[in-house]
């Protein structure tokens, strides 16, 4: 089994002030851009797995794709992932692999599928207040980078 990590941010997208993330607005001034991670653990082509993603995930007029390994966007002070805990429904999640089960002959074997928002943070805050108010214990995992 491998893991591999994709990862899609907008060709369009500007930075945003961060208390547009937060139940209050920041003291000081920070920004952030938002990208969609999707880590998979697979079986068989990596290839057949990379044009799956870019063919299903990725809008190809809007959207850079990244799998590099490494954050796409540079320059941020830190970033925060955040996704679904294990067994609590994500929707994209399960529309995903519901076409994955659709193809006939994929190239590959999906074992699982991880997806995380990772927001990009801009600015001298602590991480602290972001993963108060964005990440719920209950439903979330986060980690920050």
């Amino acid at each position: 089994m491998a893991t591999i990590t994709f990862e899609v941010t907008g060709k369009f997208d500007e930075q945003r002030d961060c208390s547009a993330l937060l139940y209050a607005p920041l003291a000081g001034s920070a920004t952030f851009l938002q990208a969609r991670i999707y880590r998979f653990d697979y079986d068989g082509d990596r290839e057949q797995l990379r044009a799956f993603v870019y063919r299903t995930l990725v809008d190809h007029h809007a959207h850079e794709f990244n799998d590099a390994g490494d954050p796409a966007i540079t320059g941020h002070d830190f970033f925060l992932e955040i996704g679904m805990k294990p067994g609590v429904l994500d929707n994209e999640k399960e529309a995903v692999l519901e076409f994955y089960r659709s193809q006939v002959e994929p190239g590959f074997d999906l074992v699982n599928l991880q997806i995380f928002r990772r927001y990009y943070i801009f600015g001298s805050i602590e991480v602290e207040i972001f993963v108060r108010d964005m990440c719920n214990p209950a439903v979330h995992s986060w980690q920050a980078g």
